[in-house]
């Protein structure tokens, strides 16, 4: 008897569907709209926060000396620093290796090799590379350097600059971009989340319009609100599934072209590998999600008719 009555429903849920077309496309498309919104959102952030990952990794501390810094300093400097338990790793680089290095990189400036030339000696210093074992621990390393260099005994400093403020300072500031795109998807979020349960609702309501005679024929003869309800609530199912499918369908081939783009800015994600790794979590969120609306904005329609 109960699975009579739920094939029922649920055939009657289609035949709605399917004899309302036009109003079902109208409220599918709304929602296949907000469906893309949420999708969006998650693909945005997942960006950031592999893009500010991929920032964090390549943070790190340099410690610059003085040209005339005693090498055996720099050593008890670097054992000192390598028994800090935020220290992971430290790379150090002679004053030789620096100028190698600054000769590769401005290899094609014969300007600045020249006037390196003419100045006949080794303008740079000696310099240790840090990395944190942590992000968050770069701050307890800074503040260990700049003792060492403030509590030198001897008066003068080995220690020439410490470059950490510019890499912090852009770590900041990619934090409170992420802050401010999450808050921003979160009010577009609600807003098409709104506008789709508004849609969905008096579209249910229209099709109850159209349907009245028999519901009203079906409360005559004793039916429950339960049973009322269940056409309604079905539509509201059909419209969540079309709507997840045809948005998870449309993102295969939109992340499938912007895959490559994303995996060569910087941003350290390939978007297609994502998606596809995720599509378990992607299909349960965005069928999860429209079933979701679905089903909400039929049951309230109803339950406001039912209470006329």
């Amino acid at each position: 008897m109960i699975w009579t009555k739920i094939k029922r429903t649920i055939r009657a849920g289609l035949v709605s569907f399917w004899r309302n077309g036009y109003v079902s496309l109208a409220s599918v498309l709304v929602m296949t709209l907000t469906l893309s919104v949420i999708s969006i959102i998650i693909f945005t952030g997942a960006l950031l926060n592999s893009t500010l990952a991929t920032v964090k990794d390549k943070v790190d501390v340099n410690v610059y000396f003085t040209q005339d810094a005693d090498p055996n300093d720099i050593a008890l400097l670097e054992k000192s620093i390598g028994s800090l338990p935020e220290v992971a790793s430290i790379t150090p680089i002679s004053s030789d290796d620096a100028l190698a290095e600054f000769r590769q990189r401005h290899q094609d400036d014969q300007l600045t090799l020249q006037a390196l030339d003419e100045i006949g000696v080794n303008p740079l210093g000696a310099s240790l590379t840090i990395k944190a074992k942590d992000p968050t621990q770069y701050d307890t390393i800074v503040k260990f350097l700049e003792d060492q260099k403030d509590n030198n005994q001897a008066g003068t400093s080995i220690i020439d600059r410490i470059n950490y403020t510019e890499n912090k300072d852009a770590i900041d500031a990619l934090n409170r971009i992420t802050a401010a795109v999450t808050k921003l998807g979160t009010i577009i979020l609600v807003f098409f989340i709104l506008v789709s349960v508004l849609i969905t609702f008096n579209t249910i309501r229209l099709a109850i319009y159209i349907f009245r005679e028999e519901i009203s024929v079906m409360r005559l003869v004793g039916a429950s609100e339960m049973y009322i309800r269940g056409p309604f609530v079905t539509v509201g199912i059909m419209y969540g599934l079309f709507s997840g499918l045809l948005v998870l369908l449309f993102l295969y081939p939109v992340t499938y072209w912007l895959g490559p783009v994303t995996g060569q800015i910087g941003t350290g994600l390939d978007l297609f590998s994502y998606y596809i790794a995720n599509i378990g979590y992607f299909f349960l969120i965005v069928l999860g999600s429209g079933i979701a609306l679905g089903v909400i904005s039929s049951f309230l329609a109803v339950r406001k008719y039912l209470r006329a």
